[in-house]
């Protein structure tokens, strides 16, 4: 079977669309919380948001491997998410709930791409779909975090850095603003559990 002409091949489009989506989608989140103070969590989901156009710009790739001919137009009917509101706590929450669609979505396309002969790109929808399910956790923890107000403080002495000027600090809440710079505590690291890959 060629590639150009399988439901792989589709498949290819719509995960590329649906990553250049998520990507920017992030970027508004990102901004929402840039925004409102929150430089560290901005940080993080810019992290993400950048995985994601990697992402994207693999997927492109095999996309254009597929064949000597110029790609004018892929037709492709899918669905996708404008969940996202201007409120920061309720953004973290749904876009896990997009990561989680996303890993979905990479499982269907991992059991075509194999029934259709091309194990190469259900690696990498396999790959895709691994750090998908991680950026869940990470986008959960974060809204866990923050609906619970235990962003900047916590049970234990915890280690607090300050990105702006590189203080360290320790202690169960960071600072209101850093004791160096002056920094708002919005800059200050995000501390998330033991195993945690951002």
């Amino acid at each position: 079977m060629k590639l150009e002409t399988s439901q792989t091949y589709k498949n290819l489009a719509k995960a590329f669309a649906a990553e250049c989506m998520a990507r920017t989608r992030y970027e508004f989140v990102e901004y929402g919380f840039r925004y409102n103070g929150y430089a560290a969590i901005a940080d993080i989901i810019d992290k993400i948001a950048y995985q994601e156009f990697n992402h994207a710009r693999m997927l492109y790739t095999k996309l254009q491997e597929a064949g000597s001919k110029e790609i004018t137009n892929i037709e492709i009917c899918g669905g996708f998410p404008f969940k996202e509101k201007w409120d920061m706590e309720t953004n973290l929450k749904l876009v896990a709930e997009d990561e989680a669609d996303e890993a979905d979505a990479y499982t269907k396309f991992i059991d075509t791409a194999l029934s259709e002969g091309f194990d190469d790109i259900a690696e990498l929808f396999k790959q895709i779909k691994t750090v998908e399910l991680r950026h869940k956790e990470v986008f959960m923890e974060l809204y866990k975090q923050f609906k619970s107000g235990k962003l900047y403080k916590k049970s234990s002495k915890t280690i607090w850095y300050c990105p702006s000027c590189g203080y360290v600090g320790e202690g169960k809440e960071a600072w209101d603003k850093c004791p160096l710079c002056e920094a708002e505590q919005g800059v200050c690291n995000v501390v998330f559990p033991e195993g945690y890959i951002i």
